[in-house]
């Protein structure tokens, strides 16, 4: 899980956090969907939780991850528009989640399903990043890819919304009030599993050095 994601769950949101919380819910979601891979999901489910706890306003964290993820994609729309499969290119050269295998997958998914790639591609975690740029690379017209696109995006806020909320509400039932601190050590729990997930990752990826024959005497 990305540290993004939780932030919402550091601070409690009382007053006017409150609304930096539901800025920071569009925000995410936003920019992920302009095609940087930031845990905008992740992201919404936290601010549900906090929802089921009082925290925030369950009907305002739907309404920020819905303009969040249609604003976003629409930027990403222009993006891939303008730059064309350049961008995905010079992307993939830096960051793996743009390898040209990722690339070719998404694209067949648009080629085969059009704009449905669009409105379901949002519950899909590599698509939702995609949807965006690779309708615009594609020409997708853009009032069909507007419709898609806010339909998606709504239907996806709504249903991650309302599940995270009763999920959240069902266990405090179970377990009494949910503690914020307690999801703050979960979190710090799991960034850190995934921190050392990633650096034996990257030592194994790391080639072992060959050996040199000796030099046989003469």
């Amino acid at each position: 899980m990305g540290v993004l994601g939780h932030a919402l769950a550091i601070v409690v949101p009382t007053g006017g956090m409150a609304i930096v919380a539901y800025l920071v819910v569009g925000l995410v979601i936003g920019i992920e969907s302009m095609g940087v891979p930031l845990p905008g999901e992740t992201t919404l489910i936290a601010a549900a939780l906090l929802a089921s706890q009082g925290h925030l306003h369950l009907e305002f964290v739907i309404g920020a991850a819905a303009a969040g993820a249609i604003i976003g994609d629409s930027i990403g729309y222009y993006i891939g528009r303008k730059a064309g499969r350049g961008l995905f290119e010079r992307l993939g050269r830096r960051f793996h989640h743009f390898s040209e295998d990722r690339i070719l997958r998404a694209e067949k998914y648009f080629q085969r399903y059009g704009v449905w790639t669009v409105f379901f591609g949002r519950f899909v975690a590599l698509l939702r990043i995609f949807a965006g740029p690779m309708a615009g690379m594609l020409r997708m017209p853009y009032p069909q890819f507007l419709a898609a696109n806010a339909g998606g995006g709504i239907a996806w806020a709504t249903t991650i919304g309302i599940v995270a909320y009763n999920i959240g509400d069902n266990a405090d039932k179970i377990f009494g009030q949910l503690s914020i601190w307690a999801l703050v050590v979960l979190v710090l729990a799991a960034v850190a599993a995934y921190t050392y997930y990633k650096i034996r990752r990257k030592h194994r990826a790391v080639p072992e050095p060959v050996a040199q024959p000796e030099s046989a005497d003469v």
